[in-house]
């Protein structure tokens, strides 16, 4: 059976965030800096916003984080992590 309604598939990818990337991002972050990570996936410099957002329909925004101390961690590339911004491995289901 079709979708009665194929503009609402069509409509929810527009709204969903871009797989920018399915595998993490490994990022050195730094103690006490401020980071903006891209939740909406359009950035050109993932993982972090590059204000792409405001072209998105989603209503994406970027998430706001300080850093507690000096760190490597894995930052979601995929957009679909529950713990944003880091990877809760919900790539490994895309």
């Amino acid at each position: 059976m079709s979708d009665p309604n194929p503009a609402s598939a069509a409509d929810a990818a527009e709204l969903a965030p871009k797989v920018a990337s399915k595998t993490p991002f490994k990022v050195d972050l730094m103690a006490t800096y401020r980071y903006a990570w891209c939740s909406c996936g359009l950035s050109n410099y993932q993982p972090f916003c590059d204000g792409s957002h405001t072209m998105s329909k989603g209503g994406h925004k970027p998430v706001i984080f300080t850093q507690d101390k000096d760190e490597t961690v894995y930052l979601c590339g995929c957009k679909q992590t529950g713990k944003g911004p880091r990877c809760d491995g919900s790539h490994k289901a895309l």
